[in-house]
């Protein structure tokens, strides 16, 4: 049940009608039988996973509140000086932590085994040739709807539980709820159990002007991705399809039509998933805030798939950082290396394995790899040349604004969207050929004399993707100071009217029919 198929927008249209005739107490029941039935709709005989992971989830949770509530009661329950309270709760602790990790790794077992059984037995095999006869060594098996988001969303509330950030939930639904709401199940965003757990049992009352936005929101997400994202999808994955051909010019190309692919392809379906929720009277946090605007690949990821980056940092990032084994590792670069070395070396050691896994979360193979360690790469080089860009700065009197900050804007830009052709063309070697190939086949003449005219789009084609690009241009410059719905609150006319207007847009441009195909979103696929 895709969102551009005709079978979701009745679903979710039926959905809100009854959801809203019906009293608060029976909304979140709704709710949780719309996400089986969402989920169900691609591959029912993957319900046993979901269900499994929550019910892991509900119970390590409880058993982690369970050891902290025994510890407390014995702890309570003597007279015991302040050194032995102390460790106590340190036992109490690891005792909760060893619970935590046990039910965090069940968890991640249903991911890994799901996602990454053949992906290993394959490189395993390549590496040791251990058998003649691999192929009867491997699943096939569809991965269950959003794998990826429920299963950190649910180790992220387990972790939390271990933290004390909030009590554990003794009511199972809510638990089923949270990680199968099913707005969010197709690409995020991550959602912490704090932030909308209550929202989802309790959710608010939807007035006027949060359907008006809502149904704007919707509207303008369906015009991202049907008017752009699948129109521009032709082009890109005729390129794709033949890098050796296409060179030079045509990699540049690439690179510029997928960065509006995949941006009017993910934003469009959070726009959504954000407008549907809040129909729904639930609010979910935003995942992008005008991440082309970003002057730096730093900047850049805190500002394109927040949630996700907000998740590394505090489940992976930090803990990382601050491991034992890590502490223990960087006293010995000290010793042997220096002060500024061993400084460094947490950052950079947990750099390193969260950009690992952050590729290896987008999909299990070594493009995806790759893509992550340049990511990575580009980072750590930034952070290293810092000094030298503060010297310069200071030097010149040169400031990141005016004409030397649209400069970053755009180094960024090119960038980031070079390094996303490892996505693009899904071969390691391919992408860096293509890449290289834009500085050595100087070819770029084919932008003048009709051939880009050969990659399935007409020139009323490419004439739509640029007035549509520039109506982005223009509203993420609007939403710069003060954000559209701030500047559209109370005009539920102009709610209205727009969201017409994208609706016929829509409608009349959106790439369907024949000659195209209505895709699936690219962060399905994760």
């Amino acid at each position: 049940m895709l969102y551009t198929s005709a079978e979701f927008i009745i679903f979710a249209a039926v959905l809100l009608a009854v959801y809203h005739t019906l009293p608060r107490v029976c909304k979140p029941y709704l709710l949780l039988l719309s996400s089986v039935i969402f989920f169900a709709s691609y591959a029912w005989y993957n319900l046993p996973f979901l269900i499994f992971t929550v019910l892991v989830t509900y119970a390590g949770g409880i058993a982690v509140a369970k050891v902290y509530e025994r510890g407390e009661g014995e702890i309570s329950s003597g007279e015991f000086d302040r050194e032995t309270k102390k460790e106590m709760r340190r036992r109490v602790k690891r005792r909760a932590k060893l619970v935590m990790a046990l039910t965090v790794t069940a968890d991640i077992a249903v991911l890994a085994v799901l996602k990454y059984y053949n992906f290993a037995l394959h490189n395993a095999n390549a590496l040791l040739h251990f058998t003649k006869n691999e192929s009867d060594l491997f699943i096939t098996l569809a991965l269950p709807l959003g794998i990826s988001f429920y299963t950190f969303m649910c180790v992220g509330y387990v972790v939390d539980v271990f933290r004390k950030k909030y009590s554990a939930e003794r009511n199972i639904l809510k638990v089923a709820l949270f990680a199968a709401y099913f707005p969010q199940l197709v690409q995020g965003p991550f959602s912490r159990y704090d932030e909308t757990g209550a929202q989802l049992w309790s959710p608010s009352d939807v007035g006027a002007d949060a359907l008006s936005w809502a149904f704007l929101r919707i509207a303008w997400g369906y015009f991202k991705k049907l008017v752009l994202a699948d129109r521009v999808a032709v082009a890109v994955n005729a390129l794709a399809g033949d890098a050796d051909a296409y060179r030079g010019a045509y990699a540049l190309a690439a690179v510029v039509l997928y960065s509006i692919r995949i941006y009017a392809d993910f934003t469009g379906g959070i726009d959504i998933t954000i407008g549907l929720s809040e129909a729904l009277g639930v609010k979910l946090r935003e995942n992008f805030i005008r991440p082309y605007f970003s002057k730096s690949i730093a900047e850049y990821w805190r500002r394109w798939h927040i949630s996700l980056g907000e998740w590394f940092r505090e489940y992976l990032f930090y803990p990382l950082s601050i491991a034992g084994p890590v502490g223990k590792a960087s006293k010995w670069v000290k010793k042997h290396v220096g002060a500024g070395a061993a400084k460094r070396f947490p950052v950079y050691v947990a750099t390193v394995i969260v950009w690992f896994v952050t590729g290896i979360w987008h999909g299990a193979a070594w493009n995806f790899i790759a893509w992550g360690m340049a990511n990575c790469v580009v980072i750590l080089i930034s952070q290293e040349l810092s000094p030298l860009y503060e010297k310069f700065h200071a030097k010149t009197g040169i400031g990141e604004g005016g004409a030397w900050g649209a400069f970053m804007i755009v180094r960024t830009y090119f960038l980031m969207s070079m390094i996303r052709m490892f996505d693009v063309y899904a071969d390691v070697g391919k992408t860096f050929s293509a890449v290289g190939s834009i500085f050595t086949t100087f070819n770029y003449g084919v932008f003048f004399d009709g051939s880009m005219l050969t990659l399935g789009l007409t020139g009323a084609d490419y004439a739509l993707l640029a007035v549509g690009c520039a109506v982005i241009f223009a509203v993420s410059v609007l939403g710069g100071k003060k954000s559209l719905r701030e500047r559209t609150s109370g005009r539920y006319a102009l709610r209205v009217s727009l969201s017409c207007l994208l609706a016929v847009a829509t409608l009349v441009f959106g790439a369907y029919g024949i000659g195209y195909d209505a895709s699936q979103f690219i962060y399905n696929q994760f």
